[in-house]
């Protein structure tokens, strides 16, 4: 019998030393800033996975990061909840992006793939977009208006693909850091007192966004 889990924590990622610290990556990046914090080995072999057992807030979690390409993802986390025997109510995911500016955090207790390519396997694969996720914005702010706190996200035309694969630059990597710190800590907070609280604790409307998304 597979080890009693009550939580599957998993951050989406691309495999390879060379995407490594990409903005693609953010999901990976979290969930190696959680098993350091609470010394978890994300070491086991499963569902085309890299995976750890540990607790988080006295909750027995399991972190994984999928060895698939991040548009492959979803039957490595159906594989997963099936193995510990979970429903999708206890899937928490974490991935990059685009849509908000770097720095930013979402928790959302549902919601669709908007666009990303690994949700869209996620989704297609367990069947229910009905799962925690927590979506780490990567893409650079505009500088700040005069009277302005906070950049908002920039506009026009861009290349999403490229700029997501390509690593972050030297100077950012302080800013990295604290935006995953801050990101571990919101999955610690849907554990340990769910994802409302952390909603309200994480969640910020970033300028130059005139709805909350979805």
């Amino acid at each position: 019998m597979p080890d009693q889990v009550e939580y599957l924590v998993v951050g989406l990622g691309n495999p390879g030393a060379e995407y490594e610290h990409t903005p693609h990556n953010m999901g990976f990046l979290v969930v190696d800033r959680l098993a350091e914090t609470h010394s978890i080995r994300v070491t086991r072999k499963e569902n085309v996975s890299r995976v750890g057992l540990g607790s988080i807030a006295g909750k027995a979690v399991a972190l994984a990061k999928p060895q698939a390409f991040m548009n492959l993802s979803g039957p490595s986390v159906r594989g997963l909840l099936e193995r510990y025997g979970l429903t999708p109510g206890r899937l928490i995911v974490v991935y990059d992006e685009l849509d908000l500016p770097f720095g930013s955090l979402r928790v959302r207790p549902k919601g669709s793939a908007a666009g990303h390519n690994g949700m869209k396997s996620v989704i297609g694969s367990i069947g229910t977009d009905e799962f925690v996720r927590v979506r780490v914005g990567v893409w650079p702010a505009l500088p700040e208006k005069s009277g302005q706190t906070g950049g908002r996200a920039s506009s026009g035309p861009r290349d999403g693909a490229a700029f997501v694969l390509a690593p972050f630059k030297r100077a950012q990597m302080k800013d990295v850091e604290e935006i995953v710190i801050r990101a571990a800590e919101a999955v610690e907070t849907i554990i340990a007192e769910g994802a409302e609280k952390a909603m309200a604790k994480y969640n910020r409307r970033a300028q130059g966004l005139n709805t909350e998304e979805e």
